[in-house]
């Protein structure tokens, strides 16, 4: 059954969250949670298919002009390390189901309230900086232990505090998830959690996928459209995951 139907849900999950500079590990995590898939092997598989989908969301968004080196780096230099550091820790099972479950919870917070917020703020001077470093090391410890990346917070923060357009906001989030994911897949590599055999056909999928999702996103889908499907696939998956505690 996994064989099957796990690229086949990927396929579709790689398309919706590629086309708003997401990678999809959220989704994936919680997916493969759900159908009973070795939890020591789930971040790796997660962080690999990010790796995959926002590569492509990278090109995709900035090559139309939309990305901003400045913008992002400061985030990098502070979540890199967490990600390493939380992906060599060897949590428990309900360890890390508990705190995957409060991450989705956060990801329906994010599309569902921060979403429909209209408040911004203007940061600047220590203001600035203490968010950049506390947002990168809280996302970098979520991305290194359950394997989401981060940037489904990152991007409406962004837009939240000025610091970039909803289309900067994107390509700076594709970037921050392939960085932090590239470092947790190497973390992962050296503690011998990465098996070839079931993530490769995964990526295959989630390539084809995010190929088509991100050309969407990047010329002519709406963003919040999309997210609206996401919240909706995330808390189908909460639900089953509290039950199965």
């Amino acid at each position: 059954m996994t064989e099957f139907v796990l690229p086949s849900i990927f396929f579709v999950v790689a398309f919706i969250y590629s086309s708003v500079g997401l990678g999809g590990g959220s989704s994936y995590t919680a997916i493969m949670a759900i159908m009973g898939v070795s939890y020591t092997f789930i971040p790796t598989t997660s962080l690999t298919l990010n790796l995959v989908v926002t590569f492509i969301g990278m090109v995709n968004f900035w090559r139309k002009g939309y990305g901003r080196i400045n913008l992002i780096i400061p985030f990098l230099l502070t979540s890199v390390p967490i990600t390493y550091l939380a992906s060599t820790m060897d949590l428990p099972e309900i360890i890390f189901k508990i705190i995957l479950i409060s991450t989705l919870i956060l990801v329906t917070v994010r599309l569902y309230i921060f979403n429909s917020l209209t408040l911004s703020f203007h940061l600047s001077g220590i203001n600035k900086w203490l968010v950049i470093i506390g947002l990168g090391s809280t996302l970098g410890f979520i991305a290194g232990s359950v394997g989401i990346g981060g940037g489904i917070y990152l991007v409406p923060l962004i837009v939240m505090f000025g610091l970039g357009t909803e289309k900067e906001a994107s390509a700076a989030g594709a970037m921050f998830i392939w960085a932090n994911s590239l470092v947790g897949v190497v973390a992962r590599i050296q503690s011998g959690t990465f098996d070839s055999n079931f993530i490769l056909p995964l990526v295959i999928v989630v390539l084809i996928g995010g190929f088509f999702g991100s050309y969407l996103g990047a010329f002519k889908l709406k963003s919040k459209i999309i997210q609206q499907i996401m919240g909706g696939v995330v808390i189908v998956a909460i639900i089953l995951l509290v039950k199965g505690l």
